[in-house]
C-alpha cells in the first residue's frame, strides 16, 4: 500500500505541474516556476509565524500572495529595463533569503523544517494521514494535492481559449478584449497554489522538475496544445512510477530519480521527436546536402 500512496502522489505532483508547466513553457517562463517555487517560503514562513499552525489553507493563501509579489516584482524590474533573467535572479534569491532567514530566526517557535521544504520526503506521506470522524481517509498530500488538481483543471477548462491565446499571441489577444494581465496573474497563482501544496510531501526540487521537463518533452513532441498537455502528464506520470522503482532499486532519493527518469525521457524525446528531435533534424540537413549536390551534378 506504501508503494501505491507514493506513486500516486508523485503522479497528482506531475500531473498539475505539468498541465501548467506547458502554458509556462510556452510564454518562455519556465524559470519564473522556478523563481516561484523558491520565493513563496517567506509566505509559508510568515502564515506560521502569525497562525502557529501548519494548517494547510494559511500555507495555501501565503505562498500564492508572495507568488503573485514574486511576479509583480519580476515584471517591474523587467519593465524598468532590467534583463528578464536578471530579474528573476533578483526577485527569487532575496524572497528566498528573506523565508530563509525568517525560518532559521523562529525555528524554535514553528514546526518547519528547511530541509523538509527544499528537499521534501514523499517516501513519508502515508504517515501523515487525514483523520476524519474516526476514519482513516488516507494521506493529507493526497488529498491536498488531489484538489489542487481540480481547481487547476477547473480553471484551465473554463478559460482554455483565453490561456490559449495569451500563450501563443498575447497582443492579439489584448487586441480582441481578453484582460491578459488577468490571465497573467491567475496562471502565476495556480502555480503558486501548486508549488506549496507539494512543498511538504515532495519538496521544491520535484516541483521545479516537474514544472519544467515533461512540459518540454511533450513541446517536442508535438504542435498542438491540447495534446501537449496529454503528452506532459502522461511523461510526469512515467517519471513518477518509474523514479519510485528507480530509486527503491538504487537505494536513493525518490524525489530525485523521478526527476532523473523525467530527463532521461526528455532526452528520449531531444533524440527522437519525429519532427523537433536531433536525428529527424540531422536527417533533414543531410537530405538537403545531397540535393544540392545531385542538382550541382
Amino acid at each position: 500500500m506504501a508503494d501505491f500512496w507514493i506513486i500516486l502522489t508523485g503522479t497528482l505532483v506531475a500531473a498539475t505541474c505539468g498541465i501548467l508547466g506547458c502554458f509556462l513553457v510556452l510564454r518562455k517562463m519556465a524559470m519564473v516556476g522556478d523563481a516561484i517555487s523558491h520565493s513563496v517560503l517567506p509566505g509559508i514562513a510568515i502564515a506560521f509565524l502569525v497562525s502557529s499552525s501548519r494548517d494547510s489553507l494559511l500555507m495555501l493563501i501565503g505562498a500564492a500572495v508572495l507568488g503573485l509579489i514574486t511576479v509583480f516584482f519580476i515584471q517591474m524590474l523587467q519593465q524598468s529595463g532590467l534583463q528578464s533573467d536578471a530579474s528573476i535572479g533578483i526577485v527569487f534569491t532575496a524572497l528566498f533569503a528573506v523565508g530563509v532567514i525568517l525560518i532559521s530566526r523562529n525555528a524554535s517557535h514553528i514546526d518547519l523544517d528547511l530541509d523538509c521544504v527544499l528537499f521534501g520526503e514523499i517516501a513519508y506521506v502515508q504517515w501523515d494521514t487525514w483523520i476524519w470522524n474516526g476514519y482513516d481517509m488516507g494521506p493529507i498530500a493526497v488529498w491536498m494535492l488531489g484538489g489542487t488538481l481540480l481547481i487547476v483543471l477547473a480553471a484551465i477548462l473554463l478559460f482554455y481559449k483565453q490561456f490559449k491565446l495569451c500563450a501563443f499571441d498575447p497582443a492579439l489577444a489584448a487586441a480582441i478584449g481578453i484582460p491578459v494581465a488577468l490571465f497573467h496573474y491567475l496562471l502565476m497563482g495556480l502555480v503558486s497554489l501548486s508549488t506549496v501544496a507539494s512543498f511538504e510531501s515532495v519538496g521544491a526540487i520535484l516541483v521545479v522538475g516537474m514544472l519544467i521537463i515533461p512540459a518540454s518533452a511533450a513541446y517536442l513532441l508535438t504542435d498542438r496544445l491540447s495534446v501537449m498537455i496529454g503528452y506532459s502528464v502522461l511523461i510526469g506520470a512515467i517519471s513518477a512510477a518509474g523514479g519510485y522503482y528507480a530509486a527503491k532499486w538504487l537505494d536513493a532519493s525518490i524525489a530525485g530519480s523521478m526527476v532523473t527518469v523525467a530527463g532521461g525521457l526528455f532526452l528520449l524525446a531531444f533524440l527522437f521527436s519525429p519532427k523537433h528531435g536531433l536525428i529527424a533534424r540531422f536527417g533533414r540537413k543531410q537530405r538537403k546536402r545531397d540535393e544540392l549536390h545531385s542538382a550541382a551534378a
